[in-house]
């Protein structure tokens, strides 16, 4: 029976577009059943793929939740990049922008990259990947901020209140503990008030 006459027959992914359809059913069984019940097994089980296809792919569940983290992280900055790249250049307009990248991102994650997170907790590779996916933010957030500090520069010291502050509330408002629009106002305001500090 040739493919086309046999329904049950599926066209062979690229390696890329595999790597794309488990990391889309990863995220989906970290949304609906947490990040506990994630695991290679499961995965290749609900992706309908034996299991070294999948530890082809990710080598370990640590592999798997850092490559979801990595692709979190391409998203949040995707998106900073497209609102820095059509905002005023005003210190308001650029902490606005930043704070609403930061939030509505973790917002838009749900439960996702929180667990993902804490799944990570203390192994090497959260370190790692921390350091990795930070310093590209920070430094974008740095080129953006700087023309508006009255030294010309953002110290570390700041870039670090940044990130506290954008990591506290983000969390406040993807759990319900603050409105949104509350969390991206008042790291705004934080951001502001950094920058003129510096």
């Amino acid at each position: 029976m040739s493919s086309e006459q046999n329904p049950q027959s599926r066209k062979r992914l690229s390696r890329e577009q595999r790597r794309s359809q488990l990391l889309e059913v990863a995220r989906e069984i970290v949304r609906l059943e947490g990040t506990d019940a994630l695991s290679l097994g499961q995965l290749a089980q609900q992706s309908g793929v034996t299991k070294p296809v999948v530890y082809d792919h990710f080598v370990s569940r640590n592999g798997l939740l850092v490559a979801l983290y990595h692709e979190y992280d391409a998203r949040q900055s995707a998106m900073l990049d497209a609102l820095l790249a059509s905002c005023e250049p005003t210190l308001t307009d650029r902490a606005r922008v930043i704070a609403a990248a930061y939030i509505d991102c973790v917002i838009s994650q749900g439960r996702e990259i929180p667990g993902v997170s804490a799944a990570l907790t203390g192994s090497p590779e959260m370190e790692a990947l921390k350091n990795q996916c930070e310093a590209p933010f920070l430094d974008k957030c740095r080129l953006a901020l700087a023309p508006f500090a009255p030294s010309g520069d953002i110290a570390a010291a700041g870039l670090r209140v940044l990130v506290g502050a954008a990591d506290a509330l983000s969390q406040a408002a993807a759990n319900g503990a603050l409105e949104p629009e509350q969390a991206r106002q008042e790291l705004q305001a934080t951001i502001v008030d950094m920058v003129l500090r510096q």
